[in-house]
Protein backbone atom coordinates (compact mmCIF):
# COMPACT_ATOMS: atom_id res chain seq x y z
CA UNK A 1 0.00 0.00 0.00
CA UNK A 2 1.47 3.90 -0.80
CA UNK A 3 1.33 6.01 1.36
CA UNK A 4 -0.38 8.58 -0.99
CA UNK A 5 -1.91 8.57 -4.01
CA UNK A 6 -3.58 10.83 -5.98
CA UNK A 7 -5.88 10.14 -8.86
CA UNK A 8 -7.79 11.37 -12.25
CA UNK A 9 -5.37 14.59 -12.24
CA UNK A 10 -3.79 15.74 -15.67
CA UNK A 11 -0.07 14.64 -14.87
CA UNK A 12 2.81 17.21 -16.24
CA UNK A 13 5.51 15.03 -17.88
CA UNK A 14 7.87 18.00 -18.87
CA UNK A 15 10.06 15.66 -20.87
CA UNK A 16 7.16 14.70 -23.44
CA UNK A 17 5.53 18.19 -23.10
CA UNK A 18 2.12 16.56 -22.17
CA UNK A 19 -0.39 16.16 -19.91
CA UNK A 20 -1.01 12.72 -18.93
CA UNK A 21 -3.94 10.89 -17.26
CA UNK A 22 -2.08 9.13 -15.00
CA UNK A 23 -2.00 8.37 -11.05
CA UNK A 24 0.47 8.81 -8.72
CA UNK A 25 1.87 6.48 -6.11
CA UNK A 26 3.73 8.04 -3.12
CA UNK A 27 6.10 5.75 -0.99
CA UNK A 28 8.12 6.98 1.75
CA UNK A 29 8.49 10.30 0.09
CA UNK A 30 9.37 9.25 -3.39
CA UNK A 31 7.32 8.71 -6.02
CA UNK A 32 7.34 4.86 -6.96
CA UNK A 33 4.36 4.27 -9.09
CA UNK A 34 2.98 6.21 -11.94
CA UNK A 35 0.24 4.82 -13.98
CA UNK A 36 -3.47 3.99 -14.13
CA UNK A 37 -5.16 1.80 -11.67
CA UNK A 38 -1.99 1.52 -9.08
CA UNK A 39 -2.80 0.15 -5.89
CA UNK A 40 -4.35 2.46 -3.09
CA UNK A 41 -2.83 4.32 -0.44
CA UNK A 42 -3.14 5.29 3.34
CA UNK A 43 -4.26 9.10 1.98
CA UNK A 44 -5.81 9.20 -1.73
CA UNK A 45 -6.70 12.72 -3.09
CA UNK A 46 -8.98 13.21 -6.11
CA UNK A 47 -7.41 15.69 -8.48
CA UNK A 48 -10.14 15.43 -11.37
CA UNK A 49 -10.23 18.49 -13.46
CA UNK A 50 -6.66 19.59 -11.88
CA UNK A 51 -3.40 19.66 -13.37
CA UNK A 52 -0.44 17.88 -11.12
CA UNK A 53 2.70 19.69 -11.16
CA UNK A 54 6.67 19.16 -9.73
CA UNK A 55 6.77 21.52 -6.91
CA UNK A 56 7.96 24.97 -7.44
CA UNK A 57 11.46 25.95 -6.65
CA UNK A 58 11.68 29.75 -6.62
CA UNK A 59 15.61 30.07 -7.86
CA UNK A 60 15.35 33.08 -6.16
CA UNK A 61 14.20 35.07 -3.24
CA UNK A 62 15.11 35.78 0.34
CA UNK A 63 15.29 33.69 3.40
CA UNK A 64 13.27 34.50 6.57
CA UNK A 65 14.62 36.74 9.17
CA UNK A 66 14.40 34.56 12.02
CA UNK A 67 13.39 35.04 15.62
CA UNK A 68 11.72 38.44 14.28
CA UNK A 69 10.17 39.66 17.66
CA UNK A 70 8.14 43.06 15.89
CA UNK A 71 6.07 40.15 13.22
CA UNK A 72 3.76 37.66 15.47
CA UNK A 73 4.35 34.78 12.76
CA UNK A 74 7.74 33.41 12.81
CA UNK A 75 7.32 32.00 9.20
CA UNK A 76 6.81 34.97 7.21
CA UNK A 77 7.93 35.01 3.54
CA UNK A 78 8.65 30.95 3.74
CA UNK A 79 4.52 30.68 4.44
CA UNK A 80 3.52 32.74 1.43
CA UNK A 81 6.18 30.57 -0.49
CA UNK A 82 4.15 27.59 0.40
CA UNK A 83 0.99 29.10 -0.68
CA UNK A 84 2.08 29.89 -3.77
CA UNK A 85 2.54 26.13 -4.50
CA UNK A 86 6.77 26.85 -3.81
CA UNK A 87 8.27 23.55 -2.39
CA UNK A 88 11.85 24.40 -2.61
CA UNK A 89 13.37 28.19 -2.67
CA UNK A 90 16.85 29.45 -2.68
CA UNK A 91 17.96 32.15 -0.59
CA UNK A 92 20.99 33.97 0.74
CA UNK A 93 20.59 36.10 -2.84
CA UNK A 94 21.51 39.58 -3.62
CA UNK A 95 25.09 39.50 -1.64
CA UNK A 96 22.99 39.46 1.74
CA UNK A 97 22.06 36.58 3.93
CA UNK A 98 19.48 37.74 6.84
CA UNK A 99 20.91 35.63 8.96
CA UNK A 100 23.93 34.29 9.67
CA UNK A 101 23.61 31.53 7.55
CA UNK A 102 25.09 28.53 9.99
CA UNK A 103 22.42 30.00 12.39
CA UNK A 104 20.15 30.08 9.73
CA UNK A 105 20.84 26.29 8.99
CA UNK A 106 21.10 25.35 12.17
CA UNK A 107 17.50 26.63 12.94
CA UNK A 108 15.76 24.74 9.94
CA UNK A 109 17.52 21.51 10.40
CA UNK A 110 16.44 21.49 14.10
CA UNK A 111 12.66 23.01 13.69
CA UNK A 112 11.73 22.37 9.98
CA UNK A 113 10.40 25.00 7.78
CA UNK A 114 7.63 25.06 5.46
CA UNK A 115 9.59 24.79 2.28
CA UNK A 116 13.22 23.25 1.83
CA UNK A 117 15.87 25.64 1.39
CA UNK A 118 18.67 26.22 -0.28
CA UNK A 119 21.22 29.02 0.76
CA UNK A 120 24.17 31.00 -1.18
CA UNK A 121 26.79 32.98 0.95
CA UNK A 122 26.05 36.56 0.25
CA UNK A 123 29.44 38.45 -0.57
CA UNK A 124 28.21 42.06 1.10
CA UNK A 125 27.47 39.92 4.37
CA UNK A 126 30.96 38.98 3.99
CA UNK A 127 32.15 42.30 4.32
CA UNK A 128 30.45 43.26 6.85
CA UNK A 129 31.68 40.03 8.85
CA UNK A 130 35.72 41.23 8.41
CA UNK A 131 34.24 45.32 9.54
CA UNK A 132 33.39 47.21 6.33
CA UNK A 133 30.72 49.27 6.98
CA UNK A 134 31.56 51.76 4.38
CA UNK A 135 29.47 50.28 1.18
CA UNK A 136 31.76 52.86 -1.07
CA UNK A 137 35.16 51.77 -0.43
CA UNK A 138 36.92 48.88 -1.91
CA UNK A 139 38.21 46.10 0.55
CA UNK A 140 42.01 45.86 0.82
CA UNK A 141 44.08 42.30 0.26
CA UNK A 142 43.74 41.15 4.07
CA UNK A 143 40.27 41.58 4.16
CA UNK A 144 39.49 39.31 0.95
CA UNK A 145 42.10 36.76 2.54
CA UNK A 146 39.67 36.91 5.13
CA UNK A 147 36.77 37.00 3.03
CA UNK A 148 37.94 34.15 1.02
CA UNK A 149 38.51 32.20 4.24
CA UNK A 150 34.76 32.64 5.60
CA UNK A 151 33.71 31.96 2.16
CA UNK A 152 35.00 29.12 1.72
CA UNK A 153 33.89 28.21 5.96
CA UNK A 154 30.35 28.46 4.68
CA UNK A 155 30.57 26.39 1.61
CA UNK A 156 31.78 23.73 3.67
CA UNK A 157 28.57 24.12 5.80
CA UNK A 158 26.35 23.46 3.00
CA UNK A 159 26.18 26.82 0.79
CA UNK A 160 25.84 26.16 -2.67
CA UNK A 161 27.62 28.88 -4.23
CA UNK A 162 28.16 33.23 -3.87
CA UNK A 163 25.92 35.55 -4.02
CA UNK A 164 26.76 39.33 -5.33
CA UNK A 165 24.82 42.55 -4.51
CA UNK A 166 27.22 44.99 -6.51
CA UNK A 167 24.65 47.64 -6.68
CA UNK A 168 24.55 47.90 -2.88
CA UNK A 169 27.68 47.96 -2.59
CA UNK A 170 29.24 50.39 -5.28
CA UNK A 171 32.84 50.19 -3.92
CA UNK A 172 33.52 46.65 -4.74
CA UNK A 173 36.15 46.18 -7.32
CA UNK A 174 36.78 43.42 -10.03
CA UNK A 175 39.62 42.62 -7.59
CA UNK A 176 37.87 42.23 -4.71
CA UNK A 177 35.30 39.94 -6.49
CA UNK A 178 38.41 37.57 -8.22
CA UNK A 179 40.07 37.51 -4.88
CA UNK A 180 37.19 36.35 -3.26
CA UNK A 181 36.71 33.43 -6.20
CA UNK A 182 40.11 32.66 -5.61
CA UNK A 183 40.75 29.06 -5.07
CA UNK A 184 37.09 28.13 -3.42
CA UNK A 185 36.91 24.41 -2.23
CA UNK A 186 34.57 23.05 -4.49
CA UNK A 187 32.37 23.75 -7.67
CA UNK A 188 29.92 26.67 -6.98
CA UNK A 189 27.29 28.68 -8.07
CA UNK A 190 27.45 32.11 -8.70
CA UNK A 191 24.51 34.67 -8.46
CA UNK A 192 24.66 38.41 -9.20
CA UNK A 193 22.35 41.63 -8.39
CA UNK A 194 23.81 43.97 -11.20
CA UNK A 195 26.00 46.91 -10.33
CA UNK A 196 23.87 49.32 -12.02
CA UNK A 197 20.16 49.14 -14.09
CA UNK A 198 18.61 51.42 -17.02
CA UNK A 199 21.30 52.83 -19.72
CA UNK A 200 23.79 51.17 -17.42
CA UNK A 201 22.38 47.94 -17.57
CA UNK A 202 24.41 46.40 -20.70
CA UNK A 203 27.29 46.92 -19.28
CA UNK A 204 26.21 45.62 -15.93
CA UNK A 205 25.39 42.25 -17.63
CA UNK A 206 28.98 42.12 -19.25
CA UNK A 207 30.61 42.81 -16.36
CA UNK A 208 28.66 39.31 -14.75
CA UNK A 209 29.07 36.99 -18.03
CA UNK A 210 32.98 37.98 -17.57
CA UNK A 211 33.09 36.75 -14.15
CA UNK A 212 31.68 33.42 -15.05
CA UNK A 213 33.84 33.57 -18.02
CA UNK A 214 37.20 34.08 -15.98
CA UNK A 215 36.35 32.23 -13.13
CA UNK A 216 35.02 28.97 -14.97
CA UNK A 217 32.03 29.21 -12.48
CA UNK A 218 28.40 29.24 -13.99
CA UNK A 219 26.26 32.83 -13.11
CA UNK A 220 22.83 33.64 -12.62
CA UNK A 221 22.04 36.88 -12.93
CA UNK A 222 19.55 37.96 -10.51
CA UNK A 223 15.84 39.29 -11.39
CA UNK A 224 16.77 40.55 -14.95
CA UNK A 225 13.51 42.49 -15.13
CA UNK A 226 14.56 45.43 -12.52
CA UNK A 227 17.82 45.57 -14.74
CA UNK A 228 16.53 46.19 -18.27
CA UNK A 229 12.84 46.45 -18.41
CA UNK A 230 13.50 50.25 -19.06
CA UNK A 231 13.36 51.03 -22.64
CA UNK A 232 16.91 47.97 -22.60
CA UNK A 233 15.20 44.13 -22.52
CA UNK A 234 15.94 43.41 -26.40
CA UNK A 235 19.96 44.27 -26.31
CA UNK A 236 20.12 42.73 -22.89
CA UNK A 237 18.93 39.51 -24.25
CA UNK A 238 21.00 39.53 -27.20
CA UNK A 239 24.03 40.33 -24.62
CA UNK A 240 23.23 36.49 -22.99
CA UNK A 241 22.56 35.21 -25.95
CA UNK A 242 25.47 35.90 -27.47
CA UNK A 243 27.81 34.69 -24.08
CA UNK A 244 25.55 31.28 -24.34
CA UNK A 245 26.58 30.97 -27.66
CA UNK A 246 30.19 31.43 -26.75
CA UNK A 247 30.21 28.85 -24.25
CA UNK A 248 29.58 31.24 -21.06
CA UNK A 249 27.38 29.27 -18.34
CA UNK A 250 24.78 32.02 -17.34
CA UNK A 251 21.10 32.34 -17.36
CA UNK A 252 19.00 34.80 -15.36
CA UNK A 253 15.56 34.89 -13.69
CA UNK A 254 13.05 37.35 -13.64
CA UNK A 255 9.92 38.19 -11.80
CA UNK A 256 5.95 38.74 -13.51
CA UNK A 257 5.43 42.54 -12.13
CA UNK A 258 6.72 45.51 -13.62
CA UNK A 259 8.19 47.38 -10.49
CA UNK A 260 10.77 46.13 -8.00
CA UNK A 261 11.42 46.26 -4.25
CA UNK A 262 14.04 47.08 -2.01
CA UNK A 263 15.36 49.06 0.89
CA UNK A 264 14.94 52.77 0.68
CA UNK A 265 17.90 53.75 1.98
CA UNK A 266 20.51 51.53 -0.02
CA UNK A 267 22.39 52.15 -2.66
CA UNK A 268 19.88 51.96 -5.23
CA UNK A 269 18.54 55.10 -4.48
CA UNK A 270 21.82 57.35 -4.57
CA UNK A 271 21.77 60.38 -6.63
CA UNK A 272 21.22 59.92 -10.00
CA UNK A 273 18.46 57.22 -9.84
CA UNK A 274 15.73 58.92 -11.18
CA UNK A 275 17.46 60.16 -14.45
CA UNK A 276 18.42 56.28 -15.09
CA UNK A 277 14.50 55.20 -15.18
CA UNK A 278 13.10 58.43 -16.42
CA UNK A 279 10.92 58.69 -13.36
CA UNK A 280 9.90 61.18 -10.73
CA UNK A 281 10.01 61.04 -6.83
CA UNK A 282 6.19 59.93 -6.84
CA UNK A 283 7.10 56.33 -8.93
CA UNK A 284 8.21 55.34 -5.27
CA UNK A 285 5.46 53.77 -3.04
CA UNK A 286 6.37 53.51 0.81
CA UNK A 287 4.91 50.09 2.21
CA UNK A 288 5.12 50.26 5.91
CA UNK A 289 3.52 51.48 9.58
CA UNK A 290 2.03 54.86 8.97
CA UNK A 291 3.66 55.75 5.58
CA UNK A 292 1.86 52.60 4.29
CA UNK A 293 0.04 53.20 0.82
CA UNK A 294 1.82 56.68 0.69
CA UNK A 295 3.69 57.57 -2.71
CA UNK A 296 7.14 60.13 -2.76
CA UNK A 297 7.63 63.81 -3.23
CA UNK A 298 11.27 64.55 -2.54
CA UNK A 299 10.72 65.88 1.07
CA UNK A 300 9.20 62.61 1.75
CA UNK A 301 11.62 60.26 -0.50
CA UNK A 302 14.59 62.30 1.34
CA UNK A 303 13.13 62.18 4.87
CA UNK A 304 12.26 58.42 4.90
CA UNK A 305 15.26 57.84 3.37
CA UNK A 306 17.54 59.25 5.74
CA UNK A 307 15.22 58.25 9.06
CA UNK A 308 13.90 54.62 8.11
CA UNK A 309 16.33 53.02 5.72
CA UNK A 310 15.55 49.82 6.38
CA UNK A 311 12.06 50.51 4.91
CA UNK A 312 10.94 48.59 1.56
CA UNK A 313 9.72 50.38 -0.84
CA UNK A 314 8.49 49.62 -4.10
CA UNK A 315 9.65 51.39 -7.33
CA UNK A 316 7.26 51.59 -10.50
CA UNK A 317 9.92 52.18 -13.22
CA UNK A 318 9.40 48.87 -15.51
CA UNK A 319 7.85 48.08 -18.54
CA UNK A 320 5.34 45.22 -19.06
CA UNK A 321 5.78 44.07 -21.99
CA UNK A 322 9.61 43.65 -21.71
CA UNK A 323 9.02 41.76 -18.71
CA UNK A 324 7.25 39.07 -20.78
CA UNK A 325 9.86 39.07 -23.00
CA UNK A 326 12.06 38.42 -20.76
CA UNK A 327 9.95 36.11 -19.13
CA UNK A 328 9.46 34.00 -22.55
CA UNK A 329 13.87 33.82 -23.46
CA UNK A 330 14.53 30.15 -23.12
CA UNK A 331 17.45 30.84 -20.73
CA UNK A 332 15.38 32.52 -18.05
CA UNK A 333 13.72 31.12 -15.40
CA UNK A 334 11.48 32.39 -12.69
CA UNK A 335 11.91 33.82 -9.68
CA UNK A 336 10.14 36.29 -6.56
CA UNK A 337 12.84 38.01 -5.59
CA UNK A 338 10.20 37.67 -2.77
CA UNK A 339 10.74 39.41 0.82
CA UNK A 340 8.81 40.63 3.48
CA UNK A 341 9.22 43.19 6.49
CA UNK A 342 7.15 43.08 9.50
CA UNK A 343 4.41 41.41 6.89
CA UNK A 344 4.38 44.11 4.60
CA UNK A 345 6.37 44.20 1.01
CA UNK A 346 6.19 43.51 -2.80
CA UNK A 347 3.15 41.33 -3.73
CA UNK A 348 5.78 38.61 -5.78
CA UNK A 349 6.13 37.30 -2.42
CA UNK A 350 2.75 36.29 -2.49
CA UNK A 351 1.92 35.93 -5.93
CA UNK A 352 4.52 35.32 -8.34
CA UNK A 353 3.57 32.00 -9.46
CA UNK A 354 0.05 31.85 -9.37
CA UNK A 355 0.70 35.01 -11.78
CA UNK A 356 2.67 33.71 -13.96
CA UNK A 357 0.36 30.26 -14.48
CA UNK A 358 -2.64 32.02 -14.09
CA UNK A 359 -2.61 35.92 -15.80
CA UNK A 360 0.31 35.19 -18.16
CA UNK A 361 0.06 31.91 -19.45
CA UNK A 362 -3.86 30.13 -19.14
CA UNK A 363 -5.06 33.76 -19.47
CA UNK A 364 -3.29 36.14 -21.51
CA UNK A 365 -1.12 33.54 -22.96
CA UNK A 366 2.42 35.15 -23.35
CA UNK A 367 3.57 31.88 -22.21
CA UNK A 368 2.93 28.13 -22.93
CA UNK A 369 1.77 26.47 -19.76
CA UNK A 370 4.44 24.27 -20.30
CA UNK A 371 6.96 26.27 -20.90
CA UNK A 372 6.07 28.50 -17.75
CA UNK A 373 6.24 25.35 -15.55
CA UNK A 374 9.49 24.09 -16.88
CA UNK A 375 10.98 27.82 -15.61
CA UNK A 376 9.66 26.84 -12.28
CA UNK A 377 10.76 23.46 -12.06
CA UNK A 378 12.87 21.16 -13.90
CA UNK A 379 14.94 24.00 -15.48
CA UNK A 380 15.49 25.81 -12.15
CA UNK A 381 16.35 21.73 -10.22
CA UNK A 382 18.67 21.59 -13.28
CA UNK A 383 20.80 24.71 -12.51
CA UNK A 384 20.73 23.66 -8.98
CA UNK A 385 22.18 20.21 -9.35
CA UNK A 386 19.22 18.85 -7.63
CA UNK A 387 18.18 15.86 -9.63
CA UNK A 388 15.43 14.53 -7.71
CA UNK A 389 13.15 17.57 -7.93
CA UNK A 390 11.78 19.61 -10.61
CA UNK A 391 9.65 16.67 -12.03
CA UNK A 392 7.19 13.64 -12.10
CA UNK A 393 8.76 10.36 -12.59
CA UNK A 394 9.77 7.17 -10.40
CA UNK A 395 12.30 7.73 -7.65
CA UNK A 396 12.11 11.41 -7.57
CA UNK A 397 11.14 13.35 -4.73
CA UNK A 398 7.56 13.65 -3.62
CA UNK A 399 6.88 16.92 -3.73
CA UNK A 400 3.93 17.91 -6.17
CA UNK A 401 1.46 20.55 -6.03
CA UNK A 402 -1.78 20.40 -7.52
CA UNK A 403 -3.83 23.55 -8.84
CA UNK A 404 -7.14 24.38 -10.71
CA UNK A 405 -5.92 25.64 -14.06
CA UNK A 406 -9.44 27.20 -13.94
CA UNK A 407 -8.80 29.55 -10.78
CA UNK A 408 -5.64 30.02 -10.43
CA UNK A 409 -4.35 33.50 -10.19
CA UNK A 410 -2.53 35.54 -7.74
CA UNK A 411 -4.65 38.11 -5.24
CA UNK A 412 -1.71 40.09 -4.06
CA UNK A 413 -1.13 43.39 -5.28
CA UNK A 414 0.53 46.53 -3.70
CA UNK A 415 -2.10 47.52 -1.62
CA UNK A 416 -2.28 44.48 0.03
CA UNK A 417 0.58 42.57 -0.64
CA UNK A 418 0.16 39.14 1.53
CA UNK A 419 -3.04 38.22 -0.02
CA UNK A 420 -2.82 34.03 -0.84
CA UNK A 421 -3.79 33.22 -4.04
CA UNK A 422 -6.69 30.84 -5.71
CA UNK A 423 -6.44 27.80 -7.23
CA UNK A 424 -3.30 26.28 -5.59
CA UNK A 425 -5.51 22.86 -3.77
CA UNK A 426 -2.49 20.92 -2.66
CA UNK A 427 1.63 21.13 -2.02
CA UNK A 428 2.95 18.23 -0.80
CA UNK A 429 6.34 18.12 0.19
CA UNK A 430 8.21 14.65 0.71
CA UNK A 431 4.86 13.05 0.34
CA UNK A 432 2.86 14.71 2.72
CA UNK A 433 0.25 17.36 2.33
CA UNK A 434 1.55 20.73 3.96
CA UNK A 435 -1.03 22.55 2.16
CA UNK A 436 -4.78 21.46 1.30
CA UNK A 437 -8.07 23.62 0.22
CA UNK A 438 -8.55 24.80 3.45
CA UNK A 439 -4.74 26.17 4.51
CA UNK A 440 -1.33 25.36 5.59
CA UNK A 441 -1.60 21.95 7.58
CA UNK A 442 1.92 21.26 8.49
CA UNK A 443 4.86 24.54 8.16
CA UNK A 444 7.45 21.79 9.41
CA UNK A 445 7.87 19.79 6.27
CA UNK A 446 10.56 21.39 5.17
CA UNK A 447 14.53 21.28 5.16
CA UNK A 448 18.00 22.48 4.05
CA UNK A 449 19.48 21.07 0.92
CA UNK A 450 23.27 21.35 1.16
CA UNK A 451 25.16 22.53 -1.55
Amino acid sequence: MHDLVIRNGKVVNLRKNTLEDIDIGIKKGKIVDLGKNISSGVKEIDAKGKIVSPGFIDIHMHEEKLYNTEYKNEYDISNKMLEMGVTTCVGGNCGNNREDLKVFVDHISENGSPVNYMMFIGHNFLRNKVGITDRYREANEEEIRQMNYLMNSYLEYGAIGVSFGLEYSPGVSSREIYGLLNNPNKDILLSAHYRTDGYGSYDAIREMIDISRHTGFPMEISHLGSCSAMGHMEKGLRIIEDAIRDGVDVSADIYPYDAFSTYIGSAVFDEGCFDRWDKSYDSILLTEGLYRGVRCNRDVFERIRREKPEMLVVAFVMNEEEVIEGMKSPFIYIGSDGVFNRGQGHPRGAGTFPRVLGKYSIREKKLLLIDALKKMTLGPAKRLGISQKGEIAVGKDGDLVIFDPENIIDNASFEDPNLSPSGIEYVIIDGKVAKDGNGIVNDRLGRIIRG
